[in-house]
């Protein structure tokens, strides 16, 4: 083992590297990817709950309780793997994988009121229906005692509540033959019968049932709340015929007792024989009450069966389900619902799939020959960032979203820049100790020996002769990693500012673009600082390396670097025409919100957007007036999506109209398939707008903010003002393309945000440095040396970034192709904002600036060091 200083820590670093690339390996290969419905395929649900009109108030503890009621209703409904979560105090998400036309579930789901019961008072006859005999139970339904084994009896037996074990299919038949004679005698000729209320005052509500009778319903005298159980199952005697079995719970077992014995004292046949079952305004359920069960007895032991000859699996399922789950301690309103189809979420996968190993491809090679060996190393340390990276995501449980799986793939791209960074940094370092070698061997000093140049390698002092020490590549790179350290962290911590923005004011798929986002971020650090270390370190110490410094890439700088200080072109000179110019384009942009009113989205209006794939083509034109006409929707924008698709968005629809639109497009075109669906409510649709607008505020403010405590307040400033420029380009572009404006587009602006400020850190932090080495040169020519050095850096990183988004733009799908459009533009206008506005802006604000210059802070700290080390040394003579 190597005794020189700094070896521990050298295999210190390349243990850690090992064991996260091994955890990370193993987590990325043992933990399943967590999808998300738009990648998977399958249907999401946003409820909203309200106060309830009892009062109850709508926060996070009984929306749990909503939660668990609901969960009950989606077990029940058998869709596998379905999630349900909490999202704030109020919002409700449900997640049904692999649940394609969501119809059925949403009705289900979306079914809020109480559920209560009714004793049937009579039959409206003002709105139909009132005279006459209906179907026991408004189509079969009949409520009778359950058939219970000898050893349990399901009531009292002496009350008479005919709990016999065969009574139940008796009682039926009988119901149905007096239901047969009934219509008979009204078939002869025979005087209908007013079945209506006999006191109208007593009536709640009047409802229909599902044969369209208006029954007249008394006051609820059992809550959803007193209902334990219901479930669907054969008749134990027949087994072929379904019915279902409901149990009642706490003061609901004594209500259901006397409710039945009441209606047992009606005639069979009467509305008043029946119970209605209330859920939502609706009757779901109207059982009549068998024979036998006893007047003014009832259903004794909190059960009953409620049978008919319509039932089948399906149906006794669904009304069991209803009935168990149907009581909710809150009303809930359905806000957003977003259903994709499986073809379209493997379509995503392999796009980004492709996107991603291009882009890497790409970005590897172009690094490689920019800078050769440690540029090569870097692309093995890129390739460990996306296991760390990926294996973070699984490992946390994250769900992978399309927009996230966009982040993924373009933090990769931007994952080189820490490495940038610090390889530019030990270029210069290199060349410095370069010009110091040979101004000691111009000086006639003679070379040091290889001891003597280990020892300066590891900064041992001894007394030796004078020595002209050769340029060293460790030692430059470990020092350029050092003076990069603060661009890196900053760089990074902006990012994250963006990502956490995006994780809290974002919603829904969005806010997975902020996950992956962040855990690049971390894992980029990781991956630069820690595995590209140890790569770099073991490189440049081989002899090979040494003797042949260039082969490195560390050895000298690059071309464009040379060029631009053989140049030295002055870019500042023209600063207030460079403001002038920023000042028209920014004109431009509003001119076109006014002439040209941003396309909104649908989750910014709200309304609805479905995505169809149909046999033959169709052409926009032909699709838009079909969705007109047969359709019904004659404000619906239309136009094509993806390979021929048909985009259609609507404003706030129901399921019926979506159909009609559906049903129109496959007519005209042979067949027609739903491939996605999205529909979000108004309400919802303003709260996303407001929160997109607070998301760029604050990003804004607390990019400045973090600026202007690491550096200076007019840096900040000068910051915030040059990414509210290159907002306005990347808005006012779409805005002229008429391109859509949504969650998408967001998450791309507060990703530019992010990146583009990126080099506006750079940019200040050489200022900074230049600064407090330069202490006589005006600030303007200080800040045009700084752009200067830093320009290739900024070049390395932002074609690295072209890679990643042009392939995301040719292969991601419509959705990824406008955000990669976004992000394109905002990260190329960045660049030169950071040069044109944000430098300028900071020379004119240095004026109003009164913070000490760098290099006066720097010349009061070593002061103070310098005193503090004469007080410790007097006290160190004091001491006896």
């Amino acid at each position: 083992m190597s005794t020189q200083a700094g070896a521990g820590s050298r295999w210190l670093r390349g243990i850690i590297s090992l064991i996260i690339v091994l955890g990370a390996f193993g987590a990325a290969w043992f933990i399943p990817p967590k999808l998300g419905l738009d990648l998977s395929g399958g249907t999401q649900i946003v409820l909203q709950t309200q106060d309830g009109e009892d009062g109850t108030e709508a926060d996070a503890e009984n929306t749990d309780k909503v939660i668990e009621v609901l969960r009950q209703r989606i077990d029940r409904l058998g869709v596998s793997e379905a999630t349900m979560s909490r999202s704030g105090a109020d919002r409700i998400i449900v997640e049904l994988p692999g649940v394609q036309d969501p119809t059925e579930a949403a009705e289900i789901i979306g079914q809020t009121a109480q559920l209560t019961v009714h004793p049937v008072l009579g039959v409206d006859a003002s709105q139909g229906g009132g005279m006459g005999m209906g179907l026991p139970g408004g189509g079969g339904d009949s409520a009778r005692a359950p058939q219970d084994s000898p050893d349990e009896g399901s009531g009292d037996g002496e009350d008479g509540d005919g709990s016999g074990e065969d009574s139940g299919g008796e009682g039926s038949e009988e119901d149905f033959s007096q239901f047969d004679q009934g219509q008979q005698g009204q078939q002869g000729g025979q005087p209908q019968q007013d079945m209506s209320a006999p006191d109208p005052d007593k009536v709640e509500e009047t409802l229909p049932d599902d044969q369209g009778q208006m029954l007249q319903l008394g006051k609820a005298v059992i809550q959803g709340d007193q209902i334990s159980s219901a479930e669907a199952v054969l008749d134990q005697t027949t087994q072929t015929q379904w019915q279902v079995n409901v149990n009642f719970s706490g003061a609901g077992k004594d209500e259901w007792k006397k409710i039945t014995g009441e209606a047992a004292c009606n005639p069979q046949g009467s509305p008043q024989r029946r119970i209605a079952i209330v859920l939502d305004d609706q009757i779901i359920s109207a059982p009549e009450v068998t024979t036998d069960t006893a007047c003014d007895v009832g259903q004794a032991g909190g059960r009953t069966t409620i049978t008919s000859s319509t039932f089948d699996s399906e149906s006794a399922e669904e009304l069991a389900v209803l009935i168990e789950g149907g009581s909710l301690p809150l009303p809930v309103t359905e806000i957003q619902r977003q259903t994709v189809g499986p073809t379209l979420g493997a379509d995503a996968i392999k796009a980004s799939f492709i996107a991603g190993a291009l882009g890497i491809a790409l970005t590897a090679l172009y690094i490689t020959v920019a800078y050769r060996l440690v540029g090569f190393l870097a692309s093995l340390a890129l390739a460990c960032y996306t296991l760390i990276a990926y294996a973070a995501l699984v490992a946390l449980g994250a769900t992978l979203t399309l927009p996230g799986l966009a982040g993924f793939v373009l933090a990769i791209g931007m994952a080189i820049d820490a490495n940038v960074l610090i390889f530019e940094r030990a270029r210069e370092e290199f060349q410095q100790q370069k010009k110091v070698y040979e101004a000691n061997k111009s000086a006639g000093m003679a070379d040091a020996t290889d001891a003597e140049t280990r020892q300066a390698e590891a900064g041992i002092l001894s007394r030796r002769r004078r020595r002209a020490i050769p340029p060293n590549l460790q030692k430059a790179f470990v020092q350029g990693t050092q003076k990069a350290w603060s661009a890196v962290l900053d760089t990074n911590i902006t990012t994250l500012i963006a990502a956490a923005l995006l994780f809290f004011l974002a919603s829904g798929t969005v806010q997975g673009f902020g996950v992956t986002l962040g855990l690049g971020t971390v894992a980029s650090m990781v991956s630069a600082l820690v595995i590209a270390r140890v790569l770099v370190e073991w490189a440049v110490r081989r002899k090979v390396v040494r003797d042949h410094p260039a082969f490195s890439g560390l050895g000298k700088i690059s071309r464009v670097r040379q060029w631009l200080i053989d140049r030295d072109p002055n870019l500042m000179k023209r600063g207030r025409l460079w403001l002038a110019v920023a000042g028209l384009i920014v004109a431009a942009a509003v001119v076109g919100m006014v002439v040209r009113p941003p396309n909104f989205g649908v989750e910014f209006t709200g309304g609805r957007v479905m995505d169809f794939t149909t046999e033959q083509s169709i052409s926009a034109t032909e699709a838009r007036q079909i969705v007109a006409e047969e359709g019904g929707q004659p404000s619906a924008v239309v136009q094509e999506s993806g390979d021929g698709d048909v985009s259609v968005r609507t404003g706030p629809i129901d399921d019926a109209e979506a159909k009609q639109v559906e049903d129109a497009l496959a007519d005209a075109a042979g067949g027609a398939e739903k491939i996605s669906d999205e529909k979000i409510g108004p309400s919802l649709g303003d709260e996303l707008r407001n929160k997109a607008l607070l998301a760029l505020m604050a990003a804004l403010v607390l990019q400045m903010i973090y600026l202007a405590w690491r550096f200076r307040w007019s840096f900040g400033v000068a910051a915030m003002l040059s990414l509210a420029f290159t907002l306005m380009v990347v808005i006012g572009l779409f805005i002229w393309l008429g391109k859509p404006i949504d969650g998408v587009f967001l998450a791309a602006v507060l990703s530019v945000i992010g990146f583009s400020v990126n080099d506006t850190v750079v940019v200040f932090d050489r200022i900074r440095d230049e600064w407090a080495r330069d202490s006589e040169s005006k600030f303007s020519r200080i800040a045009n040396t700084a752009i200067l050095n830093t320009i290739p850096r900024t070049v390395n990183t932002t074609i690295g970034g072209v890679f990643i988004l042009a392939t995301l733009a040719l292969f991601g799908g419509s959705t990824l192709r406008d955000f990669s459009i976004a992000m394109l533009v905002g990260l190329v206008t960045g660049v030169f904002s950071t040069v044109f506005v944000a430098s300028p802006l900071a020379d004119w604000l240095q004026r109003f600036d009164k913070t000490p210059p760098p290099h006066v802070v720097k010349e009061k700290k070593a002061k103070q060091r310098k005193d503090q080390r004469v007080a410790r040394e007097k006290s160190d003579g004091a001491v006896v």
